[in-house]
């Protein structure tokens, strides 16, 4: 657990804009994650980038504990230095099991602008399956993000008779508003956990859909699942099809429709009024100043953001029982990953006993007990071995209790004062301190 770091920022203590000017665009990823590990000195390494946050989560190799790493990821990021002091006010960093707790409570959606919301759980997936494409997920963050995302399955499950609303929902329903009853056809771009969401909200009211992607194979898949038509986003861009609305949620770091294919989408349903785009780009898929150029209204992530806030603490209360069930797991958790932490430590420390035990019966047969037989002499070590593994017993169950709350300075520091480091020989007892026997104690 304490290898496991995680460093970034979120729209609540930064600006959208802020976000969208770290975010990596998802062409540049599978290279930036491989730079990005090398440059930041970690073993580990996952970049997760939504329309509201931007986060590296990573793990340090074996024996290192996860440090602050804000001045470089800001500088990595932003591609040039900072003043001092500016990554410390702009990003947040956690560590060990503070980090284990950030991403739980994330997949879970309690760090969402729209306290509750399930994509995120998605949209974690996708960047732990891009980190493995990459190469740079291993033990420790795929077993992190496997237990963020079970969290995130049995969050779902305790709260199946009220799911929370998203900001896809939230979109829908400004959608649905602007259409005013009508059966106009509405363009989704891009295909993410967002437009997805939204899809559906909209399928279900009966809405017709046209499902817009760079890549052909996955908008016809997600079309399929809403009786709606796919279509290239070049062909979009050159001939748009007549829509009152569309929901944006395409990565990328520049605008996915420029100012003449917004003019060229406004032209397309004269005299119908003004369309309507929801954009959840960060950076923007719409820029603002050339979508009221064209004519369309734009409603994009700050806006969205700013309404949600309003509900966002009575929701909070309302997800009260997840908050609790994280904070067993986190618990659980703890204990598990500090015991598996020292395993091979507590191996050490019986075999220590043991060894100790075998020596000094080795010296004592050698000397005042030669006269033993074989058979005296098998039950003594039978005798030795049984005491050695009860003796240890003690010291080890404590440590397991310990793990837990102790950090890994003052575990080590039990084994350094033990002199049971890493290799070492526990010294054998010395032939004046075995000649006066100590007084018989009951086993534990």
């Amino acid at each position: 657990m304490h290898q496991i770091g995680v460093v970034g920022l979120s729209y609540r203590h930064a600006g959208l804009e802020e976000v969208a000017r770290l975010s990596i665009p998802k062409s540049e990823l599978e290279a930036r994650l491989r730079s990005l590990r090398e440059t930041l000195g970690v073993s580990e390494l996952l970049y997760l980038g939504t329309c509201n946050r931007v986060e590296l989560l990573f793990a340090t190799p074996d024996g290192e504990l996860a440090g602050d790493l804000r001045d470089p990821a800001l500088e990595q990021l932003s591609g040039r230095r900072s003043p001092p002091g500016h990554a410390a006010r702009l990003l947040r960093a956690w560590a060990g099991e503070s980090a284990l707790e950030h991403v739980l409570l994330l997949a879970c959606g309690l760090d969402s602008a729209q306290a509750g919301e399930r994509e995120i759980a998605g949209q974690l997936r996708a960047a732990w399956e891009a980190a493995r494409a990459a190469g740079t997920s291993g033990p420790l963050l795929d077993r992190l993000v496997a237990e963020a995302l079970g969290m995130a399955n049995r969050v779902r499950r305790l709260q199946v008779a009220s799911q929370a609303p998203s900001l896809a929902d939230l979109a829908a329903a400004r959608v649905l508003e602007h259409l005013g009853g009508k059966p106009e056809p509405v363009a989704l771009v891009g295909v993410s956990p967002m437009t997805r969401r939204c899809g559906l909200a909209l399928h279900r009211a009966g809405v017709p859909l046209l499902i817009v992607n760079r890549s052909l194979a996955p908008a016809a898949e997600f079309a399929a699942s809403v009786s709606g038509q796919a279509v290239a986003l070049e062909q979009f861009r050159a001939q748009p099809q007549a829509v009152a609305a569309l929901v944006l949620a395409a990565g990328g770091g520049e605008s996915v429709l420029d100012t003449r294919a917004l003019q060229r989408l406004a032209a397309a349903r004269p005299g119908a009024g003004n369309t309507l785009a929801i954009d959840f780009g960060v950076p923007p898929n719409v820029d603002p100043d050339d979508a009221q150029a064209a004519g369309i209204l734009r409603i994009g992530m700050s806006e969205l953001v700013r309404e949600v806030q309003e509900g966002r603490e009575s929701e909070l209360l309302r997800l009260a029982p997840v908050r609790a069930a994280i904070d067993e797991r986190v618990a659980d958790l703890r204990a598990e990953m500090a015991t598996r932490a020292i395993g091979p430590r507590l191996a050490e420390l019986r075999d220590a006993f043991e060894r100790i035990a075998a020596d000094e019966l080795e010296r004592a047969l050698a000397a005042e007990l030669r006269g033993l037989t074989e058979s005296q002499r098998a039950a003594m070590d039978h005798l030795t071995s049984r005491l050695a593994r009860r003796l240890a017993h003690l010291p080890i169950a404590g440590l397991r209790a310990a793990a837990a709350h102790a950090s890994p300075e003052a575990i080590e520091a039990f084994f350094d004062q033990a002199r049971l480091e890493r290799g070492a020989r526990a010294p054998a007892l010395s032939a004046s301190a075995t000649e006066a026997p100590a007084p018989e104690e009951p086993l534990p």
